[in-house]
């Protein structure tokens, strides 16, 4: 198993067997002060440190794996909110109850990516039913939208599509609250505690915290200015960042529930925010807006049965990638050569063109998601690709964004969250609700205004339809594996490489996600990971891909170990080197 030493993940492991060999051996260390000959070399005690080390790192190791009083992991993108979910866990709660003391302390660590006045998309799996289940808090698009102020020949239509006009329902604190009823475990207000404490008392602003902070800085208003900076400029590294505001607003929804957030003190206070700077979101939308369950999307992968969010999510597109590759013998694959590479950019393509064609709210029409997946339709496309020579895509869409987070956790019965959570852009719209310390979602910069009323249009009243793609993987009847990524519209793109390395390819969770991944950009390039090797770069250019050099996404996942029993022995976690 590979385990990062990173910072990003923190678990709880007991091994008492390890732990009692090291105390012995650093007791015959003691006793034992002369020289002691190992392999006839004279080891002094200087060295005896050394020895205690690698016994100390041979126990951690052995303990990652293979430790059956785990209580559960946790996947995240940052530390500290890590800490809050295996707290919670160590506490006696779940998943789901982890999942919610994360996806708030997020907000407080990583107020640029996610929040309560955000949205997302939420996979779970219930062990005790043996069910997957999706959970959508993406919300509706505000009954008031207009979207001819998002193109021309409206003056700022650009302005329009990223700023107050942007914003959409925010639905997370009633997915959270739905979570809790169904499954919770524990009290609903001690899993805000953490972010409240972490919101009080402040924490570091890292290096990178501190770069999206500047950049965005400007654009801020003197109430946000006054907790992102100090004395008018940007808070620093190392400085720390106190959201007094935020806390409060944590401690009213610890208290009385989603309530206030949607029809109380919290949704007044949105509204008259929203009022002031033009938005289309109002208190109305705010009542109307109700948790929703779905039944997922099943694509039998070789072995696997691989769940992900059905619509209005448009995470279908990832299954398209995975039923066209599925039409070529595994044996015939070699991992990232330039063939395999220049085969799946293609695939990428007829995904995207899938995702522009196919996604509907689904209370407005059905998407013919059995058709574009069926055998023959995929075998038909593998037909149409030319090994030799790229192919041309002409339909536009939008950029991607890696200001969105994804997190995994699984407890010791084998329940599961991955979940995407996201605000749109760096800080969503970067409106402040003065009094609250929330950022609002940009969720309309996500959407295609042209041409009007194309499937990706935001219609008035109608579901958001999310980019997220959580992944649940089962093997024999059994959860085997949940991942997921940030990354905007190459989400789709990044996830099914994690799946295919980790079936095709038999990679760790960890190697999985580290491995350097391709994605289709618009208009028609193919970003490749910085580490990709140079050679296989100019074989794809020499097929007639436009390259471009970047980095893909900031995935997170969990592969279950199990004994010879089925039982679980362990968690082989997986946090992506390319986050900050």
């Amino acid at each position: 198993m590979t385990m990062p030493i990173n910072g990003f993940l923190y678990e709880i492991l007991i091994d008492t067997t390890w732990l009692t060999l090291s105390i012995y051996l650093y007791i015959y260390i003691m006793v034992n002060q002369k020289n002691i000959v190992m392999k006839n070399l004279s080891v002094r005690w200087t060295h005896y440190t050394t020895i205690l080390l690698i016994v100390f790192i041979f126990y951690a190791c052995h303990s990652q794996v293979n430790s059956p009083a785990l209580e559960g992991s946790v996947a995240s993108a940052h530390p500290l909110a890590t800490k809050a979910g295996m707290d919670i866990l160590n506490q006696g709660g779940n998943a789901f109850d982890a999942a919610i003391a994360v996806a708030a302390s997020l907000n407080v660590v990583e107020p640029m990516s996610s929040g309560i006045g955000g949205y997302g998309t939420i996979l779970i799996y219930d062990a005790k039913r043996k069910q997957v289940r999706f959970l959508n808090p993406s919300g509706r698009f505000p009954v008031n939208t207009n979207t001819d102020l998002m193109r021309e020949p409206t003056p700022g239509f650009m302005e329009n599509r990223v700023g107050s006009k942007s914003i959409s329902t925010p639905g997370n604190v009633n997915a959270w609250a739905s979570m809790h009823e169904n499954y919770g475990s524990i009290n609903w207000k001690d899993l805000f505690q953490p972010a409240i404490t972490l919101a009080d008392q402040g924490f570091e602003v890292s290096e990178f915290l501190s770069l999206v902070i500047g950049s965005a800085f400007k654009d801020f208003s003197p109430y946000a200015q006054s907790i992102y900076g100090n004395n008018g400029k940007p808070l620093e590294e190392g400085e720390l960042l106190i959201q007094s505001d935020l806390a409060k607003t944590f401690r009213l929804i610890s208290r009385k529930g989603a309530e206030a957030f949607y029809n109380g003190e919290i949704a007044k206070l949105i509204d008259g925010e929203m009022k002031r700077v033009g938005s289309f979101l109002t208190i109305e939308d705010l009542v109307n807006n109700e948790a929703e369950w779905y039944e997922p999307l099943l694509y039998r992968y070789r072995d696997f049965d691989v769940y992900t969010a059905s619509l209005p999510a448009n995470s279908f597109a990832a299954f398209v990638n995975l039923g066209l590759m599925n039409q070529i013998p595994a044996e015939r694959l070699e991992h990232n050569s330039a063939e395999y590479l220049h085969l799946f950019a293609e695939m990428t393509k007829e995904s995207y063109k899938s995702r522009l064609l196919y996604s509907f709210d689904p209370e407005i029409k059905e998407s013919p998601l059995d058709s574009i997946l069926s055998p023959e339709f995929l075998n038909n496309k593998i037909a149409s690709f030319d090994p030799d020579s790229a192919s041309q895509f002409e339909l536009p869409f939008s950029p991607e964004s890696k200001n969105t987070t994804h997190f995994v956790v699984i407890d010791k019965w084998g329940n599961i969250v991955s979940a995407t959570q996201t605000l749109g852009n760096a800080f969503g719209s970067r409106i402040m609700v003065e009094g609250t310390g929330i950022w609002m979602n940009n969720s309309m910069a996500y959407s295609t205004f042209e041409p009007k009323g194309n499937p990706m249009d935001a219609f008035p009243g109608r579901h958001k339809l999310s980019g997220d793609c959580p992944i649940i993987i089962m093997k024999d009847n059994q959860p085997f594996a949940a991942l997921g990524s940030p990354g905007g519209h190459t989400i789709t793109q990044n996830v099914p490489q994690i799946i295919f390395n980790l079936i095709d390819f038999n990679m760790s969770m960890q190697d999985a996600i580290d491995a350097p991944k391709i994605s289709f950009v618009e208009p028609d390039y193919i970003l490749v990971d910085n580490i990709l090797s140079p050679d296989i770069i100019r074989s794809l250019e020499a097929k007639g891909h436009n390259i471009i050099r970047g980095s893909i996404g900031n995935a997170h996942g969990i592969r279950i170990i199990r004994d010879d029993k089925g039982n679980i022995s362990g968690f082989e976690t997986g946090v992506d080197s390319r986050g900050r």
